[in-house]
């Protein structure tokens, strides 16, 4: 038997032998190499990779885990869905009005011309989907991510939801270019769902050609790394793609329509369930798909693997419970209040996260708003440059219903939107319990926007009047259009003696903007004042503790259109330079200073739109 064929013939086994190492046909890779260890010693599909220890008991694997550097036997699976949740019966992939299902099947439609690899994140590649990078130098690796190569296990599925658009009811939405192509449960015992966006038609697909151009794919590879990078939660970019297939866009909305070419990129996430999810199911009435069947029982996430739970909870909500909301007894009977607290409290630190360092997301719809309250859907976004609270990042926002000042707010709309398709799941009581929460969403999200704020400028403790410093500061800056991230950025490198003296030095450039304004020797006074409270602190401490929190590089527009325009010509440097320059975005760093990227917008972007269509 050769080494290859014993493996495989091992791994079948393995798979009718261990059955409690599956997770509803979900492997443990890492387990899986771990137990085959004595075959593999000399194989060259896998090397050792020394790990942090995992969260979860693994034995001997978490002492060698092994990353692979093929495909060959790196699997994908969809079972965790359909065994659980209803799937569309039509089988036919064409645009139509879907009914009583979560999914529908549907295969990526594989591009017809030259694919070449943009770029690749290293991060997600071993951290997350446990392969090698390497592995993307391998055609198996560009035709999986470009949708022409399906593994085994995998059935690719588009997700049915509706959703809240600009405020009104849009009501079936759904994966018009985007394909779910599996799950994978790596070493550490996590979860990851794996999607294809720009991957072709499916049933959801409306009007659209299921594409998505190398323009918007740079701006959703770049600036959902740069988000997770500066600690927000997000969806992750694991490869970019793109082809020499045409497709032909409208890129402002205003007539004049360009050809483009199209692109892939690869998201993973925890999970891609939106409040879009649930709403499309109390819109139509479908309630058997949001609750217990009649006759159900409780249960514990302890009998997830028998079949009677399987036939029981077919229902869209209880299995994101059980999924991804470890805090909530999935047995309790107010399970969907407790989920609904979580939703509301999580969604209010990730609005604070967004305002704290700048990042506008273009559209707050609801089918854009994950119910992990992670970031997700990056069509346009930006990272406010000017401080203005009107700045808002998308060109076709003609009442700039989603600026930066009024994100908290849309927070509010799209959660009401959630408690509503909740109603009819909850008795009087709970629902009046739920109103109460989504009543406390305004001083969960302001805790920590004040939080987050006073830690961007060191304060340490509780002292009255801290949120009027926040103000007065922000004040200032709107009245003198001062550069949001340089400013705090220069507060936090700027000595308190060179601030005490109002002589700012021509490297802080943000400060010396606002300190034009007649008002900013007042408000320096004041935060000089305030840091002398801070008990036990130095201001080299002070300094430090800052450039922990106010990064000296964001994603502006203009740096992702440098990016673009380059990418447009088969030069990916920059977007390969952008992404390691924002993998580190509180440090300072010699190319990136070259780049200027902490320097002033240059003249020639001054007055750049970003394009709405993708």
């Amino acid at each position: 038997m050769t080494q290859r064929t014993g493996f495989l013939f091992c791994w079948l086994i393995q798979r009718l032998q261990f059955p409690q190492l599956l997770l509803l046909d979900v492997t443990c890779h890492a387990i899986v190499c771990c137990l085959l260890q004595p075959g593999l010693e000399r194989s060259d599909s896998v090397f050792y990779l020394s790990s942090n220890k995992s969260s979860h008991e693994q034995g001997s694997c978490e002492k060698e885990v092994r990353l692979a550097s093929s495909l060959d036997f790196w699997t994908l699976s969809s079972e965790n869905f359909i065994a659980m949740l209803p799937v569309d019966p039509v089988k036919e992939n064409y645009v139509r009005k879907v009914k009583n299902c979560v999914f529908s099947i549907a295969f990526p439609t594989p591009f017809k011309s030259r694919v070449r690899l943009v770029a690749v994140s290293k991060e997600v590649l071993e951290d997350i989907l446990d392969l090698d990078l390497s592995v993307s130098e391998t055609d198996d690796f560009i035709q999986l991510v470009s949708g022409e190569k399906i593994l085994f296990g995998s059935v690719p599925l588009a997700h049915r939801y509706g959703g809240h658009q600009f405020g009104i009811w849009a009501d079936q939405l759904g994966d018009g270019r985007a394909h779910l192509i599996g799950i994978y449960m790596n070493r550490k015992g996590e979860k990851w769902e794996l999607q294809l966006k720009g991957s072709g038609k499916t049933p959801y697909s409306r009007h659209g050609d299921g594409r998505a151009v190398l323009r918007s794919s740079v701006r959703e590879f770049l600036g959902s790394e740069a988000v997770h990078h500066l600690g927000i939660p997000t969806s992750r970019a694991a490869s970019l793609v793109v082809s020499d297939d045409e497709v032909w866009r409208d890129q402002f909305y205003d007539g004049n329509v360009v050809k483009e070419r199209a692109a892939v990129v690869l998201r993973v996430a925890k999970s891609w369930f939106r409040i879009g999810s649930l709403e499309i199911l109390a819109h139509y009435g479908e309630l058997d798909l949001l609750r217990p069947y009649t006759g159900c029982s409780a249960y514990s996430r302890s009998s997830m693997y028998s079949v009677a739970f399987s036939r029981c909870s077919r229902t869209l909500l209880d299995f994101i419970i059980q999924e991804h909301f470890p805090s909530v007894d999935v047995g309790e009977p107010n399970r969907y209040v407790d989920f609904f607290s979580v939703v509301v409290s999580e969604t209010a630190q990730l609005i604070a996260l967004w305002t704290s360092v700048g990042f506008a997301h273009g559209v707050c719809n609801t089918d854009n708003f994950s119910l992990l309250s992670i970031t997700i859907d990056y069509g346009p976004f930006g990272f406010m440059e000017a401080y203005n609270p009107d700045f808002v990042p998308n060109t076709s926002d003609d009442e700039r219903r989603y600026k930066i000042g009024n994100q908290a707010n849309i927070g509010m709309f799209n959660l009401n939107k959630l408690l509503q398709a909740l109603n009819p799941l909850l008795d009087p009581r709970q629902k009046q319990l739920a109103a109460l929460i989504l009543e406390g969403y305004p001083d969960l999200y302001y805790t920590r926007f004040r939080e987050l704020f006073k830690a961007k400028l060191g304060l340490l403790g509780e002292r009255k009047g801290d949120e009027d410093l926040i103000a007065f500061l922000l004040h200032l800056m709107e009245k003198t259009a001062a550069d949001f991230t340089m400013t705090f950025r220069q507060l936090s490198e700027i000595t308190q003696s060179q601030l005490q003296e109002l002589n700012i030095p021509q490297q802080f450039w943000a400060l010396q903007t606002i300190s034009k304004h007649e008002l900013f020797p007042a408000w320096v006074s004041q935060y000089l004042l305030r840091l002398k409270s801070n008990m036990n602190d130095s201001d080299s401490e002070r300094r430090k503790r800052m450039m922990t929190v106010n990064p000296r590089y964001v994603l502006k527009n203009w740096m992702a259109e440098s990016a673009v325009r380059k990418a447009e010509r088969n030069d990916f440097s920059e977007v390969r330079l952008l992404q390691q320059v924002l993998q580190h975005p509180f440090q300072k760093h010699s190319t990136a200073e070259k780049a200027g990227y902490a320097s002033p917008t240059p003249s020639w972007a001054k007055n750049l739109r970003v394009s709405c269509s993708s």
